[in-house]
Formats: C-alpha cells, structure tokens, sequence
C-alpha cells in the first residue's frame, strides 16, 4: 500500500518541485551525505544553471519542503522527504512492473520511461499497480 501522506497522489506539487525535490533526495540520500546537498550540486545533476536552482529553491521554501538559505547546504523537511521517498516508490514499483511483467530489457529506456510517468501517477493506479505486482510476483 502507498503512504497515506499530504501529498500522496501529488496533485497540488507541481511536476518541477517534485523533480527538484527527487534529485535532492537523490543526492542526499542515495549518495550518503547526512541529508545535505549544494545548488552545484542539483544544477549538474539536473543539467541547469546554478541560478535556475537558486529560484526554485526560493519556491520550495516556501512551501515548506526544503531549509534553505541562500549561499548554504539545502536540505529536505519532513514533508518534502516523503514526497521524495514516495516518488522513489513509484519509481521502483513502474521499474518492477516494466523490468518483470512487460519484459523490457533496456535500463534505460525502464528508468526513463519510469521516470516519466511516476509524476503523473494517482494514489488509485498505484495502489492498484503495487497490488498487481504482489499478486503477479507471488506466482
């Protein structure tokens, strides 16, 4: 079962946030720096300049997702780390569902495609997806 979160279907997070907000986790998280990461640090990974961070940075502080102060480390609140942590689950769930239902070979084209849709995603086809892939896994 997915989380029963604020954001849980995502409809009121804007698809940029939720990139931005992902690829912090992303670095932070998967990388093992304790939670912290650089504007730098998400320009390169999202291939931006510095200064389109710093704005979106601006706007995901004022949601409540991320501390930030200009010129220092940016870390995700609360929130902001259970919408990415939920996106992550999204992700590995569509992952699962194209590596071993559909039988798509391709990494990559998984990831991206996986990527892609995890955005538009509701909390009602995710559940249904994370229920099928148990059933179907199972056997």
């Amino acid at each position: 079962m997915a989380k029963k979160g604020k954001h849980q279907d995502l409809s009121d997070v804007p698809e940029s946030y939720q990139r931005y907000l992902d690829e912090i986790y992303n670095i932070t998280y998967k990388k093992k720096k304790g939670g912290w990461v650089s504007n730098k640090e998400i320009a390169v990974a999202l291939s931006v300049k510095p200064a389109s961070v710093s704005g979106m940075l601006q706007k995901l502080k004022k949601k409540g997702l991320i501390q930030w102060e200009h010129r220092k480390s940016i870390r995700l609140t609360k929130e902001g780390k259970e919408i990415a942590e939920h996106l992550t689950k999204v992700h590995s769930s569509l992952n699962d569902f194209f590596e071993k239902v559909l039988k798509i070979k391709d990494k990559a084209l998984v990831n991206d495609l996986s990527c892609q849709i995890e955005h538009h995603i509701t909390k009602e086809v995710i559940e249904k997806l994370e229920n099928f892939l148990k059933e179907f896994l199972s056997k």
